[in-house]
């Protein structure tokens, strides 16, 4: 043990209580700051996993293409002069998908690309015994869409295999369901342009996001084509990809390359990220307070203890003690009130974050949840002790250099303060 660390810490020791108040502070900041980042980013991660596996992480829509357009200026006369003005270039879109087969031997190419499941959509007035309303349904083929969604995890009631095998059957959100008053093995007409049919609830699912639940329907995309009667095109493509948080940079380059309107899922839910983002900035700047307001204590601390300590740092540089080694004496006790906080922080930190997991709630909104949502990430705990460390560390400089800077031939004769 240093001479420098034996004497910061007896120093620490003369001060017990106003050095367990900052401990405790910097113990409670940086415990509640990782809570506050694990619940935010808990949520977020969750609402991202259930938009992903309710609309996979990429969808390929409306073939696209580009419109050059420019302005050739004319000189006095009315003759066209060499000067062209060059506008923004824009697109027209085709809707739907004309050549999915041909697209689809294209897109899986693609190496990050695990799965293309086709889909038609269209809206149909559904009709029940006590009921209706306006359905959006999606024609899917069962064994593609479970590639590039959740559905088999999300189904609540019924048999997939059932809404396999039958054409003619269908699968209902249960929101949806419950408008309907509508249960498995009962019969529903959709309507669409005069044309009424009939189909089977094969099964009810739930993805956990209330506006989906309420109004989506699964159907074969034989029986979409022909209730909506499209024969062909107007479809789009859902795709699955090996990492979903790269979805972004895939889907750039597909729509680089096939020409088409390519949206993964960060550009559909970017108002929704933007908010967590400024939730979670929002609750560690809150947080952080917490650890600004020790580091406050803590300064004081040590500005009283630099004026109770004169003679000692006289003795001290009057033995051989060098300005530096004053300085290190007292950011010695900050380092010591650092460590011990950031760690006793850490485990408080993750206590109350396993606690708070297991506290049922029930949250029905944007998404669903029974239980609190926590995010256990590493990068939580190092920012904590990162602003932790800035804060007790600034504290602890400025009464550091007041100590190097005072005169032992000044303490001595009483002049120095």
């Amino acid at each position: 043990m240093s001479p420098n660390f034996a004497i910061a810490f007896r120093f620490i020791v003369s001060r017990k209580r106003s050095m367990f108040m900052s401990l405790a502070g910097i113990v409670f900041g940086v415990g509640f700051f990782i809570v506050t980042q694990a619940q935010t980013s808990g949520f977020e991660q969750f609402y991202i996993d259930t938009i992903v596996g309710a609309d996979s992480p990429i969808r390929i829509e409306d073939r696209f293409q580009h419109i050059d357009l420019s302005i050739q200026a004319a000189d006095k006369d009315g003759k066209q002069s060499g000067f062209i003005a060059e506008t923004d270039p824009s697109r027209k879109f085709i809707r739907g998908i004309e050549y999915p087969d041909k697209l689809r031997i294209a897109v899986e190419e693609f190496s990050d690309v695990t799965a293309v499941s086709e889909v038609l959509k269209g809206e149909a007035r559904a009709i029940s015994k006590s009921s209706e309303q306006i359905a959006r349904v999606l024609g899917i083929r069962v064994k593609d869409h479970l590639q590039v969604t959740d559905l088999d995890r999300q189904m609540l009631w019924g048999s997939l295999d059932d809404f396999s095998f039958n054409p003619s059957a269908v699968l209902l959100g249960r929101k949806f369901a419950e408008r309907m008053h509508v249960e498995v093995g009962d019969y529903i007409l959709f309507e669409y342009a005069g044309d009424t049919r009939r189909y089977k609830v094969a099964g009810i699912f739930e993805t956990g996001i209330e506006q989906i639940d309420k109004q989506r329907v699964f159907m074969h995309i034989g029986e979409t084509r022909a209730l909506f009667k499209k024969p062909f095109g107007e479809a789009i493509f859902q795709i699955g990809v090996r990492d979903p948080n790269q979805a972004d940079r895939v889907a750039e380059r597909l729509e680089e390359t096939l020409q088409h309107n390519v949206i993964p899922w960060q550009e559909r839910e970017k108002s929704w990220l933007q908010v967590f983002n400024v939730l979670r900035i929002s609750s560690a700047i809150t947080v952080s307070t917490i650890i600004l307001i020790s580091g406050l204590g803590m300064f004081n601390t040590l500005a009283m203890l630099v004026m109770e300590k004169t003679r000692e740092i006289a003795i001290l540089r009057s033995i051989g003690y060098t300005r530096q080694d004053i300085s290190r004496i007292f950011l010695w006790q900050g380092f010591l009130v650092l460590i011990a906080g950031t760690i006793c922080g850490w485990a408080f930190g993750a206590f109350v974050t396993f606690a708070i997991s297991k506290l049922p709630i029930k949250i029905r909104g944007i998404f669903t949840a029974d239980s609190f949502i926590v995010n256990w990430d590493i990068n939580h705990y190092l920012w904590a002790a990162v602003v932790a460390a800035i804060t007790v560390m600034i504290a602890s400089y400025i009464p550091a250099r007041r100590a190097a800077a005072l005169e032992p031939g000044s303490i001595i004769r009483g002049t120095s303060m």
